[in-house]
């Protein structure tokens, strides 16, 4: 088996049946899983489909919305792949940011982490109810459950025990998810550095308060690659690189592992040339040191190689972001770790 898990993140496309291929071609390379995030498309409609035409891969959500969707219809949603995968889906849920939730879904921000905390316990609370016919009395300050007909409720199956994952870096939400969840999903714009010194810290608080065992919990690090054959290919695929890293360094969300590392006032001034509008002064104030901080370089027969050295002891899988454009560069990953 080996050292670490190698998952890769699917980009949906809105064509189910090709991001259905998508996810059927990872498991025939031999990926672990494939976690499909919540952006511009639905990530429960391509699982819905690939739960019935792959056979040995798990499958997740990465970050779905949580508080636009009520527990209940998370519940049912989760049930059914659970059911229809035979046990190998997983919910990977999301609280997003404040603007998300007030101005894109028009919902209240209060609590989100006490809100998150009791939207874990309600689903958790309804499964119990669809596998045990056992009456649903959950109350909460935010969610209240006290209702399931026969009618409604879809019955036991043969995997009730639906792990949950959700996304976040901040110390609040790793630690609620050492208390609650089966796993936390890392944010690409980490460092192996904050992992280890911040986030890892706050999740093995969590697992302390709630007495529970770290080898039943997973970490996945979602992880940035610039790879290529030839060192002309790799500096490309680092400086298209760049420019993403600088676009997410100028938002003050990831100031804790600029911090971090002491690069306070180059996120400052990223901040401000994002205002500006300087894309390419960005890209440029990303320096090398930076960059093979937040990414591996390697040829693409080295990645593997690469991630167990950055990551074994810190995550227990990495995810890899699969593109159109990255497939023959997976196919070269997962023949490098056969």
């Amino acid at each position: 088996m080996p050292a670490i898990k190698l998952d890769v993140t699917i980009r949906l496309t809105g064509d189910l049946r090709h991001d259905v291929e998508q996810i059927k071609h990872a498991e025939r390379l031999g990926f672990d899983g494939v976690w499909v995030s919540e952006t511009a498309h639905n990530p429960f409609f391509p699982l819905s489909i690939a739960a019935k035409e792959t056979k040995g891969i798990r499958m997740a959500t990465q970050g779905a919305a949580a508080f636009p969707r009520s527990p209940m219809i998370t519940a049912q949603i989760a049930w059914d792949l659970a059911r229809q995968s035979g046990g190998r889906f997983s919910l990977g849920l999301g609280m997003l940011q404040r603007a998300h939730i007030e101005r894109r879904f028009s919902e209240e921000w209060r609590d989100p982490v006490g809100r998150m905390r009791e939207y874990i316990e309600s689903l958790r609370a309804i499964w119990n109810s669809f596998q045990t016919d056992a009456r649903l009395r959950y109350r909460g300050e935010h969610y209240q459950f006290r209702l399931m007909a026969p009618f409604f409720n879809p019955g036991p199956i043969g995997h009730p025990e639906i792990p949950i994952y959700i996304t976040g870096d901040d110390p609040e939400t790793c630690q609620l998810a050492g208390e609650v969840c089966q796993g936390l999903h890392a944010h690409a714009m980490h460092t192996a550095a904050y992992l280890r010194e911040a986030l890892i810290p706050a999740v093995e608080t969590g697992l302390k308060i709630a007495d529970r065992d770290r080898s039943k919990f997973e970490l996945t690090a979602q992880v940035f690659v610039a790879s290529g054959e030839t060192a002309d290919e790799r500096t490309r695929a680092a400086r298209d690189l760049s420019e993403r890293l600088a676009a997410n360094v100028s938002s003050p969300s990831f100031r804790r592992v600029m911090n971090l590392h002491g690069w306070g006032a180059l996120a400052d001034e990223l901040q401000q040339m994002a205002g500006e509008r300087r894309r390419k002064a960005m890209q440029a104030a990303i320096t090398d040191d930076v960059l093979r901080e937040f990414a591996l370089i390697a040829k693409p027969k080295d990645i593997y190689a690469a991630l167990v050295d950055r990551y074994a002891g810190i995550a227990d899988r990495v995810c890899l972001e699969w593109t159109s454009d990255s497939a023959r560069l997976f196919e070269a990953i997962a023949g490098s770790c056969d």
